[in-house]
């Protein structure tokens, strides 16, 4: 560790070789090297812009870039204080090359690339951007940079820039680019306005954004909560000639920018009958329905006592009650709540548990998929009122955080509710994330927890603090979205595949249920194909069996064939079968014509199937009587007949 007295030198040698006038920031550099000059000094002139030589036969002494995480040992480098006498006096870089920053500049409908060195200035840029743009240099306002407003003098190199940045232009002074008039004002009052409106008091400048359709009153009312300047005492300077009316709206402003200036109205000295008289009726009448209190510095009372310290003990109800047992009851009375101080226009606040908010953003399917973000409300901090009516209520906010977040929200006003969040933090997230939102004081309220949810935890990927702007505030959202983007598109992608294989699976398992029901329906209609096959079995044989009984009973009940040497007169019948076969009988003539329709069917053939056919003349002799005898119906003495199937 380097004495008092070296610290001196080596403090006065950095001063000496960077340039940086700045005592503390000195200190703090070279702290964050641990007191090693050549770290400290290559951490602040970049290796590639040079190397820092030493004396002794030009051996080169390296020293880490100056980051967080860059640190020096003793042991790799001679001390620093010793190195550095030889170093400094020489006052030697090698080829030291000059450091080229890359400016992204945005201007309306166009983006203009700039390079330059950083030993350029801020006019320099708008010198490059005046030939491009076609707009006079003294007409431009650079906006844009992460230290502050700077001037036309500034050297880049001071302000520390990375290599890449970001810049846009703003034209308050010129008027926007002529259109056609047909449909002009409908395009007006659909544009977003910024005003950047100076404090003259303070001399402090807000940048608001209001839609074209806001009025000159709301704009009015929006500055007195910035500025605690009650609206009938604002003095305004900048307003166009057409602005004579309150109601007015602010697309007749120079569109993008339009610049406004206001003060504190002086009150005039009243006298004492007018003190006496106003002291009989307290109660003013303002100027503007945008005056909630009257002001009172005719009484005698500050301005910041009036609206800072009472302001709070003015409202009505807390945001969320103290101990509430049911976190969805909470949220109602913060959400009816909200919008009876700061309007209509805010985020919609889920309304249920951590845990359901949980459940809504990330477990759904990965296309349904949002991010939460986490607002916590903090009555007793000063950019609470600003934060609010500003940032939350700004449309382009509410818009953007109702199609991309589920917005869920917590008063950590009162100390049981802040303990209660804490305890919720840590089971969901961690002591890490617990731990950092206990340590935040009061007046970097409120907060806003972007959270993530990823497959075994959640990830908390900003904490953004009540101090920032609309602009700021839209940025970091988009760039939690486009982390939140690409991991969309990843369990997008696995959850696709995911259901193509379970597709897949369900088809197969699908193809096989039906191979099995197609396997046990032909098996259920082979059984039944045999049980029917059976049963016709069944019946055909006792058809057959019937037929038998009956042809063996008709057999028996034949009368006996009569002899050839008969006396009576005998009938001789020669029957063919439809196979072509013949069988003859004789039969007596007195004979009924039943005796042969039973001999038939005791032959196989019963007459209710066949009919018996004459020749000559062909004649169906089913037809006839029974009961008469073969010689009525001429069937002596003889006669061949034909059996055929009845149709």
């Amino acid at each position: 560790m380097a004495s008092n007295m070296d610290r001196e030198m080596i403090l006065a040698d950095f001063q000496a070789c960077t340039g940086i006038e700045n005592i503390d920031e000195a200190i703090t550099l070279l702290e964050q090297n641990n007191w090693d000059l050549v770290a400290a000094i290559n951490g602040v002139i970049p290796q590639e812009n040079g190397i820092l030589q030493s004396e002794y036969g030009g051996e080169t002494l390296h020293g880490p870039v100056y980051g967080p995480t860059s640190h020096s040992t003793a042991a790799s480098t001679p001390s620093s204080s010793s190195a550095f006498r030889h170093v400094v006096p020489s006052r030697q870089i090698v080829e030291r090359q000059p450091r080229m920053l890359d400016f992204r500049v945005e201007y309306r409908d166009r983006n203009v690339d700039v390079v330059l060195e950083d030993s350029s200035t801020v006019g320099d840029i708008k010198h490059i951007l005046e030939n491009e743009l076609q707009i006079p240099a003294s007409k431009m306002l650079l906006k844009g940079w992460k230290s502050g407003d700077v001037d036309d003098s500034t050297v880049l190199k001071t302000l520390r820039l990375p290599k890449n940045n970001s810049l846009y232009v703003l034209t308050p002074d010129l008027p926007p680019p002529s259109s056609s008039h047909s449909g002009a004002l409908q395009e007006s009052l659909n544009q977003n306005f910024m005003l950047i409106v100076t404090h003259r008091e303070v001399q402090r400048e807000y940048n608001l954004n209001f839609s074209g359709s806001s009025t000159i009153q709301e704009v009015k009312r929006n500055v007195y909560d910035l500025t605690s300047i009650p609206v009938r005492h604002q003095l305004w300077e900048g307003w166009p000639p057409s602005a004579t009316d309150d109601s007015a709206t602010v697309s007749g402003l120079t569109f993008p920018c339009h610049r406004l200036t206001v003060g504190r109205r002086s009150s005039p000295v009243q006298t004492r009958e007018q003190s006496e008289e106003q002291c009989t009726d307290v109660h003013m009448v303002s100027d503007s329905d945008g005056d909630d209190f009257e002001d009172a510095t005719e009484f005698g009372v500050d301005d910041g006592e009036m609206f800072g310290v009472a302001s709070s003990a003015l409202r009505k109800s807390p945001m969320m009650p103290e101990n509430a047992e049911n976190e969805g009851d909470a949220l109602l009375q913060f959400t009816a709540e909200f919008s009876s101080r700061y309007g209509d226009c805010h985020p919609v606040y889920f309304i249920g548990s951590l845990e359901a908010a949980f459940q809504e953003a990330f477990y759904g399917k990965a296309r349904d998929r949002k991010l939460l973000a986490i607002y916590l409300h903090h009555d007793e901090s000063v950019l609470t009122n600003v934060f609010c009516s500003q940032m939350l209520c700004a449309e382009s906010i509410v818009s953007y955080l109702s199609q991309n977040f589920i917005t869920w929200a917590w008063d950590m006003t009162k100390e049981a509710n802040r303990a209660r969040f804490l305890t919720m933090c840590t089971r969901h997230f961690g002591s890490v994330v617990a731990q950092t939102i206990r340590t935040q004081k009061t007046d970097q309220f409120p907060l806003f927890l972007i959270i993530m949810g990823k497959r075994s935890s959640n990830e908390v990927l900003n904490v953004i603090q009540g101090n920032t702007t609309v602009d700021e505030l839209m940025m970091r959202l988009m760039a939690a979205m486009e982390i939140f983007s690409a991991q969309q598109q990843e369990d997008i992608k696995d959850e696709d595949e995911r259901e193509a294989r379970e597709n897949v699976k369900r088809e197969q398992d699908e193809a096989y249920r039906i191979s099995l029901e197609a396997d046990r329906a032909k098996r259920e209609a082979q059984e039944r194909e045999m049980a029917e096959q059976f049963r016709l079995e069944q019946i055909r044989k006792e058809q057959e069996e019937e037929r038998e009984a009956i042809r063996l009973s008709l057999e028996q009940s034949l009368p006996p064939e009569p002899k050839e040497e008969s006396t009576e007169s005998v009938s001789k019948l020669r029957i063919r079968t439809p196979s072509g076969e013949f069988f003859e009988r004789r039969f007596l003539a007195s004979s009924k014509l039943q005796v042969v329709f039973d001999f038939v069917a005791s032959k196989g053939y019963p007459w209710e199937e066949y009919k018996l056919l004459g020749t000559f003349p062909r004649r169906d002799v089913t037809q006839l009587d029974p009961n008469k005898s073969l010689l009525e119906v001429k069937l002596y003495p003889q006669e061949t007949l034909f059996l055929e199937a009845k149709e």
